[in-house]
């Protein structure tokens, strides 16, 4: 269901509420942990929707780069979803400090990243509002 539609400069924005593994964009972003071990909430969906390649190429990624940090962003395939890629994105845990600049950044970083392999369309979760506690009345004014 799209809750609110709105064009920033010559971007068309649409605020919706939906399941995101359904979405018909070049990229689905993941609200991701550091280990990119995808097994509830937004990442568990996207695996089970998009199949264990998802999984298998973030294992990948993290035996060959380590660790994503807070605000980083790792780039898979998007197994069988229709989107081209699945952007990892950790955001930051509640409580842990600077949070509202940590999330900025992360979605910042996805933003970017997008903008660097010249995608035109990305569905974004409010990150870090699941297990990573932050509000999520505030983490979709970042998302």
């Amino acid at each position: 269901m799209i809750l609110r539609t709105f064009r920033y400069e010559d971007v068309s924005v649409e605020i919706v509420e939906d399941d995101i593994t359904r979405q018909e964009t070049d990229i689905i972003v993941n609200a991701a942990n550091s280990y990119l071990r995808h097994g509830g909430g937004v990442a568990g969906a996207i695996v089970k929707a998009g199949g264990e390649e998802i999984q298998k190429e973030s294992d990948e990624y993290i035996e060959k780069y380590g660790s994503v940090p807070v605000s980083g962003v790792a780039v898979t395939g998007a197994g069988k979803l229709r989107a081209r890629y699945i952007f990892h994105a950790v955001g930051p845990v509640w409580g842990e400090g600077n949070e509202h600049v940590k999330l900025y950044n992360t979605v910042k970083n996805v933003l970017l990243k997008a903008n660097e392999l010249r995608e035109k369309s990305i569905s974004i979760p409010a990150i870090s509002s699941g297990t990573f506690g932050f509000p999520k009345k505030t983490a979709r004014r970042f998302s």
